[in-house]
């Protein structure tokens, strides 16, 4: 099985671990690009925060084509797993982004897998519908 794995770009290093028990199961795994460009070094999580708050990380966003780019990845995979781990005061914080992703999921038909509970958020209601399998921070539970 291959899976796409979404979530916050604070988690990068979250992703790597997880993507990394994953593929020792005998998983493929992919990463969001941004992601593997912040675990390589070519940019900080820090200057990431800093563009988006002062406006200017959806340039980067664009200019990459990041959206498109990932939904074309999230095609070509099974699954998605939202890593989804407590930020901004909320837990298991699911952001714009990966939520867009899990609609990209859910209308292709692929499974959906949180990392951790739904978290109370306005979109909160939009998530159950889409059916993710929360795994209670345990992989193994991927199946």
């Amino acid at each position: 099985m291959k899976i796409s794995i979404v979530g916050s770009l604070d988690f990068a290093q979250e992703m790597k671990d997880v993507g990394e028990k994953l593929e020792k199961m005998g998983f493929e795994v992919d990463l969001p690009p941004t992601a593997k460009m912040i675990l390589k070094e070519e940019i900080t999580s820090e200057q990431i925060k800093k563009e988006k708050e002062g406006g200017s990380f959806s340039q980067r966003v664009i200019d990459s084509d990041a959206i498109r780019r990932y939904w074309k990845i999230i095609q070509n995979t099974d699954a998605i797993l939202v890593v989804n781990f407590d930020k901004k005061g909320t837990k298991g914080y699911v952001g714009g982004n990966s939520f867009l992703e899990m609609g990209f999921a859910h209308v292709m038909n692929k499974k959906i897998f949180l990392m951790n509970p739904i978290p109370e958020m306005g979109y909160k209601d939009e998530i159950e519908a889409m059916q993710p399998i929360i795994l209670n921070s345990d992989v193994s539970k991927i199946i």
